[in-house]
């Protein structure tokens, strides 16, 4: 005669009668040590206090050289145009001129007020256009301003223009 197999779990472990079997077995491992990480006992904070903020921001040294180096940039852009405003290329009929080099092939002409000492000549006439030449820009001037003395071209920048100066007496 055989014997039926025991009913439920044939794997569970004896357990003394009137005591049920618990469904799941325990999570977590290992019961929490009282002043080990993990979960703060019941009544406490989760998180401990955050110290306030200091008031006031304390500029990095980063900041402070990015602010100079803007600065600077903007200072010599804004040097650059009031340098360029007085230049040979804003000049009108009317204007006087002092030269700043003695380069013939630079001679750094700018605008100045003809009462201003240094003031050597004066625009007889501004005419647009290259002239590649020194025979075409007189001919061009003499067309233009009878009694000049000197040819100024300037080109390349994106304005090609022709001065036609003569000298000034104050």
């Amino acid at each position: 005669m055989t014997t039926p197999p025991p009913q439920g779990n044939p794997f569970a472990q004896a357990q003394p009668a009137g005591q049920p079997q618990a469904p799941y077995p325990p999570q977590g491992g290992y019961p929490q040590q009282p002043g080990q990480p993990g979960f703060p006992p019941q009544g406490a904070a989760p998180y401990a206090p955050v110290p306030p903020q200091p008031s006031g921001r304390k500029l990095s040294f980063k900041t402070i050289k990015n602010i100079v180096v803007v600065i600077a940039v903007a200072g010599m852009a804004i040097g650059g145009y009031i340098a360029s405003r007085d230049d040979a290329n804003t000049a009108s009929v009317g204007d006087c001129m002092h030269r700043g080099s003695t380069n013939d092939s630079n001679p750094d002409l700018e605008v100045v007020e003809c009462s201003n000492a240094k003031a050597q000549y004066k625009v007889l006439a501004k005419i647009e256009g290259a002239y590649l030449t020194e025979t075409l820009a007189s001919s061009k001037c003499e067309s233009e301003a009878k009694d000049f003395q000197y040819t100024y071209t300037e080109s390349g920048d994106g304005k090609d223009f022709l001065l036609c100066l003569k000298d000034y007496k104050q």
